[in-house]
């Protein structure tokens, strides 16, 4: 028998797009697209599957923390949907409630928010916009380094526009 070597296995990197965290993450804009098809025929289902993708929000951070699977193609696929299904919403709500200045007002304020926060992260050299260590404001300590009062601040701002949907009269 011939000199056999035997090597030992390799172990193979998993693909970024196969993380946990992004696959539930394209379960996310999967659910937002069925839910934002259904809006305006069936209520409950739309709310049920935008509450379960706003679930799915946290888990899909906290799983890329618990299996270090944190990677900026999940943070960008994250960020997107959060912004896409809450832009969504809000172009709804500005045609259920008339006038819809308000909403369209509270949309230019996320993207905005949203835009200039990533865009001075840039500017500042880090790659992280959760990255707050060196900041001298209070309120960004205060809610990137706080994970119970950053998911309140969420949670806070988020449920009233589906519930306002919701609550509409048909």
């Amino acid at each position: 028998m011939a000199n056999v070597k035997k090597t030992a296995p390799r172990l193979r990197k998993l693909s970024v797009y196969l993380y946990i965290p992004n696959i539930i993450g394209y379960v996310r804009v999967l659910l937002n697209c069925i839910a934002f098809y259904l809006c305006f025929s069936d209520k409950r289902v739309f709310s049920v599957l935008y509450f379960i993708s706003f679930v799915c929000d946290a888990i899909d951070g906290w799983c890329a923390r618990k299996f270090n699977q944190v990677s900026t193609f999940g943070a960008v696929l994250d960020m997107v949907t959060d912004r896409i299904s809450t832009a969504c919403l809000l172009v709804i709500l500005s045609q259920v409630y008339r006038p819809g200045l308000v909403f369209v007002s509270l949309l230019a304020l996320d993207i905005g928010s949203h835009w200039l926060q990533m865009y001075s992260t840039f500017l500042t050299g880090k790659t992280n916009h959760k990255d707050v260590k060196d900041s001298t404001n209070w309120l960004f300590k205060a809610y990137y380094g706080n994970r119970m009062f950053m998911g309140y601040c969420c949670v806070a701002c988020s449920l009233p526009n589906p519930i306002s949907y919701c609550g509409e009269a048909e």
